[in-house]
């Protein structure tokens, strides 16, 4: 949208003309698509692991598969691609997941479902190494964390609105009927981005450089390893939800529970789009306390059902916004390496989900669903501490976000 001359003390409403929302909303549908592809299992791994003929733990890495994908491809397919124009790019993303999701609804063999995963998480890998810089790129100077939060206001829909709905339509109907809609809204949104999103250049070959390189500016260090363990702490938990209600006598809840997270999620996401752009620091270090506070909830008296619909409300608080406060931290830590320093933070955010998958199955088979709330605790540990430490370069204080590219 074109700026346009108005009276002054009115700067407030021309941000806010400015940003394109129409464009940014698909990229909200595309982080929707992503984020409820990646995360449907947790709500339907009783009737998945009946149609597929194995236990929930193997179904539960359906998660880690796609997180695997993901994890393997992200950083080598954003430098094969980064020549790509990036509606082209985008489109190709939506796409893939437009083809994995039928495949997977029409699977009734486990390893074919697990190669559609495996593609699903590919399209992913393209997709969330694009959506933060295409928002910020839409956004007129000092509102990109506003715009990428916009774009990241697919994720606590997803997990407030889509996961719930996808639960309840896939136990009132059948889960191979979730993946068919998630494939139509696929086909819906190339439409939509075909016509509402502008289209920008690549990377030129002459301003490309290793990706490593990003590693050497300070503070993308201290960001991705936030990224790792707390999204490795978080998905320890959600992707084994489902078996942590059930164990506490609550399986019937679990629907209840995943919309009370994501409704708190947006909220929380709602409040790091207000913030984003004084207090990075602040949000950051009140999302790890608030997780931390809604796992020690269900680590000492998730004995019914208000304290765990609390921790869960505290737990959405928490992790709403991490997407895109991350997301922003990466991007203004790593300056003209920015690009590069997004694609390893979706690398590494995959990474985790894929381990998270992997270790709360071994945690289940070995200790029990029981052991999920003290796991997070102890990785959210060293996730506070970083966080804190890097109060000059990832997580500066005293400073606007939009500020930290020019710290040294």
């Amino acid at each position: 949208m074109t700026t346009q001359q108005v009276p002054a003390g009115s700067g407030a409403r021309i941000h806010k003309q400015q940003l394109p929302m129409g464009a940014l909303l698909a990229l909200a549908m595309a982080v929707f698509i992503t984020s409820l592809t990646e995360t449907l299992p947790a709500g339907l791994l009783p009737e998945m692991s009946a149609d597929l003929h194995v236990g929930e733990s193997a179904t539960g890495q359906t998660v880690t598969i796609y997180a695997l994908g993901t994890a393997l491809t992200a950083i080598p397919l954003t430098a094969a691609t980064a020549g790509w124009r990036r509606k082209r790019l985008l489109l190709t993303a939506i796409a893939g997941f437009a083809v994995a999701n039928t495949v997977t609804a029409l699977s009734t063999s486990y390893p074919l479902t697990m190669v559609a995963r495996f593609v699903a998480g590919v399209a992913a890998g393209l997709a969330w190494a694009l959506l933060a810089g295409y928002a910020r790129r839409m956004a007129p100077p000092g509102l990109e964390g506003k715009a990428i939060a916009v774009a990241m206001a697919g994720i606590p829909v997803a997990l407030s609105l889509g996961v719930p709905a996808g639960t309840f339509l896939g136990q009132a109907v059948a889960w191979q009927a979730v993946f068919l809609v998630m494939s139509a809204l696929a086909v819906a949104l190339i439409v939509w981005i075909t016509a509402a999103v502008p289209d920008h250049p690549g990377q030129r070959q002459e301003h490309r450089a290793p990706m490593r390189h990003a590693l050497r500016v300070p503070g993308v260090a201290p960001v991705l390893f936030v990224t790792l363990v707390f999204v490795l702490a978080h998905t320890v938990l959600y992707a084994y939800i489902a078996s942590f209600l059930a164990h506490i006598r609550m399986a019937d809840r679990t629907d209840l529970v995943l919309l009370v997270f994501g409704g708190s999620s947006l909220l929380s996401i709602w409040i790091t789009g207000a913030l984003i752009d004084r207090r990075l620091r602040g949000l950051t270090i009140a999302a790890t306390l608030l997780v931390g506070a809604a796992a020690t909830i269900l680590a000492l008296v998730a004995d019914g059902p208000a304290p765990v619909l609390i921790a869960a409300l505290l737990w959405g608080l928490g992790w709403g916004g991490v997407p895109t406060l991350l997301q922003t931290a990466a991007g203004h830590a790593g300056r003209d390496r920015a690009d590069a320093a997004q694609a390893m933070l979706v690398t590494l955010w995959n990474v985790a989900m894929a381990a998270g998958g992997v270790v709360g199955g071994v945690l289940l088979d070995l200790l029990g669903a029981a052991s999920f709330p003290p796991s997070v605790l102890v990785l959210l540990v060293p996730t506070l501490l970083v966080v804190v430490g890097a109060r000059t370069n990832g997580f500066p204080a005293g400073h606007r976000a939009d500020r930290v590219g020019q710290r040294t």
